[in-house]
């Protein structure tokens, strides 16, 4: 086994916002906070959210969203018809392992079930620090009624504003019966969905949109 890292930043092109469960009521407020470290009150991109949105636009990529009924795709699900084709069935396994597989299946052997993958938090980059940047903005929302073209229900959300870097910190197991470059170019695959389609909530609006600027290394 060898673990491989694939390091770089995360640039916010378009304010991102996700969401850090803030139930505490501010009057005058942010009424939608950002994720924030509880030491230092920074923003920044939990692991699993990135994670989580690669494997969700993967498994639309490979045709695979539909045959779980909304869940994760798992090796239960690999006794589908669409698994004949060799192709849809590598890509298939290849997002198991990558990812893992979320069920446990007695009569799956076909990989060892361990978990490839490990995306960690995304800190505030050096360079935003130095520059001393703005890290959030408050954008005003709310809901136009079609009848009388007014404004009800304004809000507040927050988002970190573009320009913002983070630093990206994957880390990838590869064993002997891994095609190393099958992974690669999938997790490579997962991060240009994420620049084509959006980090983050309210994607609809704009919001989320990041470039990946990273390496590999051993």
């Amino acid at each position: 086994m060898k673990i491989l890292k694939l390091e770089g930043q995360v640039e916010v092109i378009t304010g991102l916002h996700i969401g850090g469960g803030d139930d505490t009521m501010k009057i005058g407020g942010i009424d939608n906070g950002v994720v924030k470290d509880i030491n230092t009150d920074m923003p920044y991109i939990p692991g699993s959210s990135l994670k989580g949105k690669m494997r969700s636009l993967l498994e639309w990529d490979k045709g695979l969203v539909g045959i779980g009924d909304g869940k994760p795709f798992n090796s239960k699900l690999l006794k589908n018809a669409i698994f004949e084709d060799e192709n849809t069935k590598k890509d298939a396994l290849n997002i198991i392992k990558i990812f893992g597989n979320g069920v446990s299946d007695d009569n799956f052997d076909e990989i060892i079930p361990i978990t490839r993958i490990s995306v960690g938090d995304c800190n505030l980059s050096q360079e935003t620090l130095q520059k001393e940047m703005k890290l959030s903005e408050a954008k005003y929302e709310n809901v136009i009624d079609r009848q009388k073209g007014t404004a009800n229900h304004p809000r507040q959300t927050e988002r970190v504003p573009a320009g913002v870097k983070f630093d990206l910190d994957i880390r990838v197991k590869i064993f002997d019966e891994d095609d190393e470059n099958e992974i690669k170019e999938m997790i490579q695959r997962g991060l240009e969905l994420i620049e084509m389609d959006y980090l983050g909530g309210n994607g609809s609006r704009g919001y989320g949109r990041v470039k990946f600027d990273y390496k590999w290394s051993e």
